[in-house]
């Protein structure tokens, strides 16, 4: 067997112009710099790299947007509080990075049962002033209205607003990071409802004010941006939908949820019978009309 002698190669020790290890991942080019072209990955809008295997009708699909832990969903909520400051500003990239479902899920069965809770309590309170032996009841026909009207707020209409601005050829955010911001928008609304069982009307519409605003603000804040990215300028006058909305959310949860007052009985005045109900002689409809005015009024602003 013959053996033929090979010389080294030179060009293994030739530095720079050598063998060089080059990485093709698409994250940094040789100078450590963000390569470019990465689009909505590179700023922090999708989390490509933590997408689960398989369909979204998997379970495992959605492990990873309830793999967080207590102290970031707490964090993040407070944030919420906060949307003056500057680490608020962005919440997207400061905060949901990435996003998850856990949060806003929470945040918002949570606020339900405080809604429920605090309401029930307030007219046990007020029932109880008013006449200590009346009988005391929850009413449950406000359970059933607060789980559709914050489910579908919080997790219905920012998936329509995403459907709407991926239509409008929007791709900034993910439908992911829509429910989060959402979600965690309403954090707000959990320690207003548990105030708000103070038996004072105006202290009542303060919270309502104070919670209207800061959320309202967050959202505008987070979400403006968004819209502001679109082709079309007309798209940014979604934002004045959404600032209806929210105000119509924050007056219905005053009228439905926070809207009680103490009813003293008098005992100088005696209750008339039933059959004096019928209306007589200088005492019309117009009459009833004022004292349904006046009820509608005194639920309202009492």
């Amino acid at each position: 067997m013959a053996y033929v002698a090979v010389d080294n190669d030179e060009r293994l020790e030739e530095g720079p112009q050598g063998l060089q290890f080059k990485s093709f991942l698409g994250d940094a080019d040789t100078n450590g710099a963000p390569s470019p072209g990465l689009g909505n990955a590179d700023r922090g809008y999708l989390h490509d790299q933590g997408k689960p295997s398989g369909g979204f009708w998997t379970l495992e699909y959605y492990q990873s947007y309830f793999d967080v832990d207590t102290k970031t969903v707490l964090t993040r909520c407070y944030a919420t509080l906060l949307p003056f400051s500057s680490s608020s500003s962005d919440y997207l990239a400061t905060h949901l990075n990435p996003a998850d479902l856990y949060g806003p899920f929470w945040t918002l069965t949570t606020l339900i049962f405080t809604l429920f809770l605090s309401s029930s309590l307030a007219a046990a309170i007020t029932a109880y002033l008013g006449d200590p032996l009346a009988s005391l009841g929850y009413d449950f026909g406000l359970l059933s209205i607060a789980v559709p009207l914050v489910y579908s707020y919080g997790l219905a209409l920012p998936v329509i607003l995403w459907v709407a601005l991926r239509y409008l050829g929007v791709g900034e955010w993910s439908v992911v990071e829509a429910i989060a911001i959402w979600g965690y928008g309403m954090f707000v609304w959990i320690p207003v409802s548990i105030l708000a069982v103070i038996p004072i009307s105006i202290v009542r519409w303060s919270l309502v004010g104070i919670a209207f605003g800061l959320s309202g603000y967050f959202l505008v804040r987070n979400v403006y941006p968004i819209l502001a990215s679109a082709e079309a300028k007309a798209t940014r006058l979604l934002i004045i939908i959404i600032a209806a909305l929210h105000l119509g959310l924050a007056i219905t949860f005053k009228v439905l949820f926070f809207n009680y007052y103490i009813v003293a009985p008098d005992p100088a005045t005696p209750i008339p019978p039933a059959a004096s109900a019928t209306p007589t002689a200088g005492t019309g409809a117009g009459a009833g009309n004022d004292t349904v005015v006046e009820e509608v009024v005194r639920r309202l602003f009492g």
